[in-house]
């Protein structure tokens, strides 16, 4: 019995995991480069100081009536509709991140938008908590 199994192990299984180890993996995208110095984007909607909020907001409801998850991709604005996604770029770090907006604000003269934590991690904007963005039409 202890062959058998042996055998099938061996003969079966073990090329199968072999093979599927060896199966291609999805290409990973490249990063998107920013314009270069001097070009805009066409889908450009504003450029300015963005930052973050989170935790002292967390579950409370938002301008639009949702409760308020710092873990979503969300941001607030002062007059894009409720629902616009938006693709914000770091042009420091060319990094970008689609967020909804669910909520008004920023309520700091000067700023052009406030991202959720979640948001703001995915563009390196945690440790700074402010720095200049430019938002795109998605």
């Amino acid at each position: 019995m202890a062959t058998t199994h042996r055998a099938l192990l061996w003969g079966v299984l073990m090329p199968a995991l072999w093979l599927a180890g060896c199966a291609t993996r999805a290409p990973v995208p490249p990063p998107v480069q920013p314009p270069a110095a001097g070009q805009t984007d066409p889908r450009e909607i504003e450029r300015g100081i963005g930052s973050w909020y989170g935790e002292g907001f967390q579950g409370r409801k938002t301008a639009s009536g949702e409760i308020f998850d710092t873990n979503a991709l969300t941001a607030a604005h002062r007059t894009l509709p409720f629902g616009t996604r938006v693709r914000v770029r770091n042009p420091a770090n060319g990094q970008e991140v689609v967020v909804r907006i669910n909520d008004r604000g920023p309520h700091i003269g000067g700023r052009v938008i406030d991202l959720s934590r979640a948001a703001a991690a995915r563009i390196g904007l945690l440790r700074s908590g402010v720095a200049p963005l430019v938002l795109l039409r998605e």
